[in-house]
């Protein structure tokens, strides 16, 4: 009787957790060039994974307009970094020169950009605790 009721008692407890709080993650995108293409927008979880393009959690993709544009992606609340490209001639990749140049502008969370290479995680993070906006200028 005594392994049923602490069953009865876990099974509730289980059930009575919730999925973890989400939040929405607003990126406006700020120095667009040209309404044409799309820009794209990933948000990164883990150290490893950033920036790769099969490391990201999760994206957005909008339709790129002169000046500013905007996309939205409901996360769960954690800390991610972000990475922002306008991919102008809709290929889907962000294009680079025969020295692995971008070629294509592309900007990171918190603004942060590296010398000769991607920020850290930690320099292009942001902890999502609520719903945030943040503003990422492309160059």
């Amino acid at each position: 009787m005594h392994k049923l009721i602490l069953l009865i008692l876990t099974f509730g407890f289980l059930s009575m957790q919730t999925a973890p709080k989400k939040s929405t993650l607003s990126v406006e995108v700020r120095g667009i060039k040209k309404s044409v293409g799309k820009i794209f927008i990933a948000v990164y979880r883990k150290k490893d994974d950033f920036p790769s393009t099969t490391g990201r959690f999760k994206y957005a993709i909008v339709d790129a307009k002169v000046g500013n544009t905007v996309g939205n992606i409901e996360l769960p609340n954690d800390t991610y970094a972000v990475a922002v490209f306008h991919d102008a001639n809709d290929n889907t990749v962000l294009d680079k020169n025969m020295f692995g140049v971008p070629t294509e502008i592309y900007g990171f969370g918190n603004n942060a950009r590296g010398t000769f290479s991607a920020p850290s995680f930690e320099e292009a993070s942001i902890e999502l605790k609520q719903d945030k906006k943040i503003v990422v200028y492309i160059k």
